[in-house]
């Protein structure tokens, strides 16, 4: 039986919810969509994982990627999970890093091209505006 995992699942326009899923690549590749690609963006140990094809295939702007003075240089598209990480391997997010990144990721975001680059405008819905975890 495969081992399961607790994620973070960060839809487009939607608030987070955590997600038990099997730790296997046809659940991965299922819960975003396609090919997939993992990317580390936080001194925490977790990862992002999100369809590498995204962009290109034209899947909606979800959320973005922010550097250290608070810019975006970057914005996943489509669904992405953020998953903990051990080792070389996936593994279940902690109820910590689970807060922490629900927190991070409660909000959607539109954007907006501006001359200095992309701007992230948050968007409060009434799911983000509950504050709830809700494993769909």
């Amino acid at each position: 039986m495969d081992e399961m995992i607790k994620v973070l699942v960060v839809e487009p326009m939607k608030a987070p919810y955590e997600k038990e899923i099997k730790h296997d690549l046809e659940t991965l590749q299922k819960e975003v969509g396609g090919y997939i690609e993992a990317v580390y963006p936080f001194e925490d140990e977790v990862g992002i994982i999100c369809n590498e094809e995204g962009k290109l295939i034209g899947l909606h702007p979800n959320r973005a990627l922010y550097d250290d003075d608070g810019k975006v240089y970057d914005v996943v598209a489509g669904t992405f999970l953020v998953v903990g990480l051990g080792g070389d391997d996936f593994t279940s997010l902690t109820d910590e890093q689970i807060e922490k990144f629900f927190e991070m990721y409660r909000s959607p975001e539109v954007f907006k091209k501006t001359p200095d680059g992309v701007e992230a405008i948050k968007v409060e819905t009434a799911a983000s505006l509950r504050g709830r975890r809700e494993e769909r």
